[in-house]
């Protein structure tokens, strides 16, 4: 190897020290000049990477920008994942509310003590129903069937509409003769007279919320029927149906009697209310 080459390997070896320089192409004039050594050129592309990264970052995690990014939900799919969340939250409080009403359904058809109820809040935190998780599983079977009888006579209302009161068909709960008409002030009522032993049938499809004896009335039943209307049927000789019974119009409900202090003989008391004040049953109803 010649003198010449080595000194060139040893001058190439001492070189530490670099200048960029920008220079016009013109004019031969130096207008940018850069000196760095090795280190500082090393660290100088390990920061511009890294504030390139942290740019791209803000503009991505700041800006609408990031909405363009496969799978990353916009502002649109969140309100409708709350919005879904508290429906579904809400949803569940309905079920729930629901298996409540079905199971003290049950118990009132079957003649046991209904659970008691303050609050849905209260049943949650103090576990006030039973804790056996297939207690309503159990009746699951028996509540289907108990369905699938009543639309076999057309009693659900999924098939009904919501009639007013003038376009709704009564039944006669008792064919007889009138012997005290309606007087909205004074007797807000009829009494029905007819032969000992004829059958109190119920005026309209509904629920009996009420049967039972009052010293003043006798055995008297109450029946709660869609449209909020009730209808009520005094001084029964003996109940035919009891609290939580479903009826259809014409279903028998009750024996016509003389019972209670203010009855003067065999006749039906028959009150009918509609959105909490009497009405003139006749009206409605042909006896």
């Amino acid at each position: 190897m010649s003198q010449s080459t080595q000194e060139n390997k040893k001058r190439s070896e001492r070189v530490s020290h670099f200048r960029l320089a920008l220079i016009d192409d013109k004019s031969h004039k130096q207008l940018i000049t850069l000196r760095f050594t090795r280190g500082a050129l090393v660290i100088g592309i390990i920061s511009l990477c890294l504030l390139i990264n942290i740019i791209a970052y803000c503009i991505i995690a700041f800006t609408p920008l990031k909405t363009f990014i496969p799978g990353y939900p916009d502002e649109v799919s969140k309100r409708a994942a709350i919005q879904n969340a508290i429906t579904i939250d809400s949803l569940e409080t309905v079920i729930f509310k629901w298996e409540l009403y079905s199971e003290n359904l049950r118990r009132v058809v079957e003649g046991k003590e209904p659970v008691r109820i303050d609050s849905l809040i209260n049943i949650t935190q103090n576990n006030d129903i039973p804790s056996d998780k297939n207690l309503l599983s159990r009746q699951d079977s028996l509540l289907r069937r108990q369905v699938k009888d009543e639309e076999q006579f057309d009693i659900s209302d999924v098939h009904h509409r919501d009639l007013p009161i003038d376009g709704l068909h009564f039944f006669s709960p008792l064919k007889g003769v009138i012997s005290q008409d309606y007087d909205p002030l004074i007797h807000p009522y009829i009494d029905i007279t007819a032969e000992e032993g004829a059958v109190v049938k119920a005026a309209l499809d509904g629920t009996v919320i009420s049967a039972g004896w009052t010293d003043d009335a006798g055995n008297t039943i109450q029946i709660q029927h869609k449209g909020d209307i009730v209808t009520i049927y005094k001084h029964c000789d003996r109940l035919l149906k009891k609290p939580g019974d479903k009826v259809t119009a014409g279903t028998p409900i009750g024996i016509i009697g003389n019972s209670g202090k203010t009855s003067n003989g065999t006749h039906l008391h028959f009150e009918l209310w509609h959105n909490g004040e009497s009405v003139n049953p006749n009206r409605y109803i042909n006896f």
